[in-house]
């Protein structure tokens, strides 16, 4: 038993190639082959003005008043893990889309695709939670579509939520704003989410039990606009792709360098030692509750600490700071001073992490 399972059991995927006839599993993982989709058969054919910044929500404006528009798709395993659930994570995963170019999420739509079996139980454990979620951030689900498959066409349930909001204020945050000088503040500890979900699905056993950071940064993120407004340049959430992902965008998109500091990064002990026990780079790992924000330097140390203060950023750090360059780079200073390239994420090392 233990042999059979230990032979399923696959860390990663080898590093795939470029030019694939068919989708692989790095496809959907938020590094290099997602954005080689992106740019290669999306935009081919969906390019328009809105789509094209290819932040993680459509700005709009309808009769003078500015939208936000946002989709997702969940289909996360297990659907049940420790800090949340399948339900929980697409309600806070879409606020959080919304709510990173400052809008003020107001309402959700839900799409369910349901295996034949699920048990109803189940179902009204995921529904409950995705009520709960959105009552907390003053989020109102209002329309929804549900689909049943045959046994064996799914796994279990997967879930789809998109999401409207309102922007209410002038600023423009954009993974293209980052400015030479700006510092970036990730908001607390990273690779959280990805790690629990591989030790709830492959039964790991490890010592010290690690949870998902799910949850809505709103709140969080209203304290911040409040305050800085146009002292931010850009926020997002670093779900797939981790933190990497994020800052990899942030360079190429602005065309500068970014150095990260290795002793700033903000990691659970138990986490991190997860990591590495299993060969993962923690800047790779996916959050769910963790965001990324380039401010102006002058705010650097002030939205720190108004960060700190809250008990989503309790742990942020101030984790990198920003470069004019000739080309778009991320870089990391380790703790014995040597220095290394942090590229997008190549492979799928964690598949169905959300």
């Amino acid at each position: 038993m233990g042999e059979e399972k230990n032979k399923s059991f696959q860390l990663s995927c080898p590093a795939p190639l470029s030019g694939h006839a068919t989708i692989q599993l790095a496809h959907g993982s938020g590094g290099k082959l997602t954005g080689e989709l992106i740019q290669s058969l999306f935009l081919k054919y969906f390019d328009n003005e809105l789509l094209r910044p290819l932040e993680d929500q459509a700005r709009l404006t309808l009769a003078g008043t500015r939208l936000a528009f946002t989709t997702d798709s969940y289909v996360v395993d297990p659907i049940f893990f420790p800090g949340g659930d399948i339900g929980e994570l697409a309600v806070n995963g879409t606020i959080n889309d919304l709510c990173m170019c400052g809008a003020r999420p107001l309402y959700l739509s839900a799409g369910l695709i349901i295996e034949e079996g699920l048990a109803v139980s189940d179902l009204e454990r995921i529904i409950h939670s995705m009520s709960r979620a959105a009552a907390n951030s003053n989020v109102v689900i209002v329309t929804g579509d549900t689909k049943v498959v045959d046994r064996g066409k799914a796994d279990r349930i997967f879930i789809n939520t998109a999401g409207i909001g309102l922007i209410e204020h002038d600023y423009c945050f954009s993974a293209a704003g980052l400015r030479a000088g700006d510092k970036i503040l990730v908001s607390g500890n990273i690779a959280s989410h990805g790690i629990a979900i591989i030790a709830q699905r492959e039964d790991l056993g490890l010592q010290t039990p690690i949870a998902s950071d799910t949850a809505s940064l709103l709140p969080l993120v209203n304290s911040l606009v409040t305050t800085y407004g146009a002292g931010i340049h850009a926020m997002r959430d670093a779900t797939r792709g981790g933190i990497a992902a994020i800052l990899n965008e942030f360079a190429a998109s602005s065309q500068v360098a970014i150095r990260i500091s290795e002793a700033a990064i903000p990691i659970a002990p138990p986490v991190a030692a997860a990591c590495e026990l299993l060969g993962f780079d923690p800047l790779h790992v996916a959050n769910e509750g963790v965001m990324v924000v380039a401010v102006s330097p002058e705010f650097a140390d002030t939205a720190l600490e108004q960060m700190r203060r809250h008990p989503l950023g309790e742990n942020a750090s101030l984790l990198a700071s920003v470069e004019s360059c000739d080309r778009a780079v991320v870089t990391l200073r380790t703790r014995f001073g040597t220095e290394r390239f942090v590229d997008l994420p190549v492979g799928e090392q964690l598949p169905r992490i959300c």
